[in-house]
């Protein structure tokens, strides 16, 4: 029996829940899932610069299995890319580095709920308004 995996470190969540390519008709099981690792392991490669093994180190898993995560993620991308298939970001064995929620009206990112009492974003009222990221999440 395999050992189980070790949580990945993601420091936040990306801005938005996916992308979707225009000039053809899309159907939502069409749709590729890039999970939450996967999706910080590229971003801090190719958008940061950063070296795998400074990612490898943020993320809290070694440097082989980072590039693991990494190659999953540019393999995902590649067959969104050329198949015409929409990304789906969310999921994984991951875990933020701090809680973060999302406004169910406007869709900003907000850490720390119990500060804000309004919105930035929509200024909208409540914590209630809020979707945890943490809860939906663990495959």
């Amino acid at each position: 029996m395999p050992r189980p995996q070790r949580n990945r470190k993601v420091h936040y969540p990306p801005k938005m829940k996916g992308f979707s390519p225009f000039g053809i008709v899309q159907i939502e099981k069409d749709s590729v899932v890039l999970n939450y690792d996967e999706f910080e392991a590229f971003r801090m490669v190719e958008y940061d610069h950063l070296s795998q093994a400074e990612v490898a180190e943020k993320m809290d898993v070694s440097r082989p299995t980072l590039t693991r995560i990494y190659n999953h993620a540019l393999g995902k991308i590649a067959k969104a890319f050329v198949e015409g298939r929409s990304i789906s970001i969310g999921g994984g064995n991951c875990r933020f580095e701090k809680d973060w929620h999302r406004c169910r009206k406007c869709h900003k990112l907000i850490q720390n709920p119990a500060k804000h009492i309004r919105c930035r974003g929509c200024k909208s009222f409540g914590v209630a308004e809020l979707i945890p990221l943490n809860d939906s999440f663990e495959n």
